[in-house]
């Protein structure tokens, strides 16, 4: 409801107040009449300004919420919270749910408390040792990946595997990491 509307609305209903002062036994059926047009008028004014559907319960909270008859304010949800307080009083709090977890194929944390083996393939980008590869379980796996890596268009200057359990220990070393100035020139700017 805008301020035009509140104040043309609150216009009308004092209006109707004056009327309902002044009314007597023998108000003529003409004043009677003006009275009905007048409240006419301030129904369609209320009318024009409620723009939301009628409460269907007597809570605040919830007025377009789920109805239970039985409720005092005919609220559903509030309710339910009442009704499950009263439980809690007689019966105590109730004990968490637990929702069943999907299993995992690597296991949680209780059930590996150590690390996991692995092989990590590595090769030398010219400034660093970078992962090139997955992760294997299998120490022959990575040293076949490697191989291949080696073998493909564009090898890498250097490959590595990295053994991890609890460490890092490098295994094997494939070629030599030289350090390499990503800047052309060795950074000699002429200027």
């Amino acid at each position: 409801m805008n301020h035009a509307q509140l104040t043309a609305l609150g216009r009308a209903l004092r209006l109707l107040g004056e009327h309902g002062e002044n009314l007597t036994t023998d108000t003529p059926d003409a004043k009677l009449h003006e009275v009905k047009a007048d409240i006419q008028r301030a129904l369609d004014l209320l009318d024009d300004s409620v723009t939301t559907a009628a409460p269907v319960t007597r809570c605040a909270e919830h007025p377009q919420g789920p109805v239970d008859t039985s409720a005092p304010d005919l609220c559903l949800l509030c309710e339910t919270r009442r009704r499950t307080a009263r439980r809690a009083e007689l019966n105590g709090p109730s004990a968490p749910v637990q929702l069943p977890s999907a299993a995992s194929r690597y296991g949680v944390r209780e059930d590996r408390p150590q690390p996991q083996q692995r092989w990590l393939p590595e090769l030398w980008n010219g400034q660093e040792w970078q992962l090139c590869g997955t992760p294997r379980r299998d120490r022959r796996e990575a040293e076949a990946y490697l191989a291949a890596e080696r073998r493909s268009p564009r090898p890498a200057m250097a490959y590595r595997l990295v053994h991890e359990f609890t460490d890092y220990e490098v295994l094997r070393v494939w070629g030599t990491p030289v350090k390499v100035d990503i800047e052309p020139l060795n950074n000699n700017l002429n200027l």
